[in-house]
């Protein structure tokens, strides 16, 4: 199912309670790929109650299905308020977002530095803790490792995009540029991240690369990031 039938499919169920259909990630950047990655939609109706929910859950199915994630399912006014609550995941839809249908809610929203801040650090470490957690899993298994590392990757480059933020206005749509501009402004070995980009595009690792050290590189620059923004945002008094 595409995008684009899946809107229909939407338009056809919701009519004129459908307001917009915004899709944003990498299916807007040009990071898509082909039976790797899925696309990503914001769909905002109103009302969003149990009828609506159930009437399209077969086409949510077949989306499912074809490899994409669920939707974000808001409200017109629930989107309006929630730069506050969600300003990584307002800001990364602002910057790439292409309109399937109705109007662009996304343009009018602001998004407050501090709590820009507040979130990166709550979700860096919470993300951290959870990567070691998994890690532990994972660890005797190939085939698990490798899905560890791919499955990861999208959500840190999400979390350090939104963190040249803090250092720089303009952010780069694509991934390996926004590493390279992060590589700016903090000390890191972005090395790990390329080689899982390349596992994720080539579904396969170079042959000079060992899993166990990448998984271990991977870890030390993903500490390496967060304990060099947790400094920028508490700097030393001395």
């Amino acid at each position: 199912m595409t995008p684009e039938q899946f809107v229909h499919q939407l338009q056809i169920t919701l009519a004129d309670k459908l307001k917009s259909v915004v899709m944003y990630g990498s299916g807007a950047t040009g990071d898509f790929i082909e039976g790797v990655s899925g696309y990503n939609l914001l769909v905002v109706a109103e009302p969003w109650g149990t009828s609506e929910l159930g009437a399209i859950s077969s086409a949510a199915e077949k989306w499912v299905k074809a490899g994409n994630p669920l939707p974000q399912f808001f409200t017109p006014a629930e989107l309006s308020s929630s730069a506050d609550a969600f300003p990584i995941e307002i800001l990364d839809m602002q910057r790439s977002r292409k309109i399937l249908f109705g109007a662009d809610l996304l343009t009018a929203l602001t998004v407050d530095l501090a709590h820009l801040r507040m979130q990166l650090e709550h979700d860096l470490k919470s993300k951290l803790l959870f990567f070691r957690q998994r890690y532990l899993a994972a660890s005797q298994d190939p085939n698990r490792l490798v899905k560890l590392l791919a499955s990861s990757l999208s959500t840190f480059l999400v979390l350090f995009r939104a963190a040249i933020k803090l250092y720089d206005e303009d952010v780069p749509l694509h991934k390996q540029n926004a590493l390279q501009e992060l590589g700016t402004h903090l000390a890191f070995d972005a090395s790990p991240f390329l080689h899982v980009l390349e596992l994720k595009a080539k579904g396969a690792l170079p042959p000079d690369v060992d899993l166990q050290l990448l998984a271990g590189q991977y870890l030390a620059s993903i500490e390496q990031i967060v304990h060099a923004i947790d400094q920028h945002l508490h700097p030393d008094p001395k």
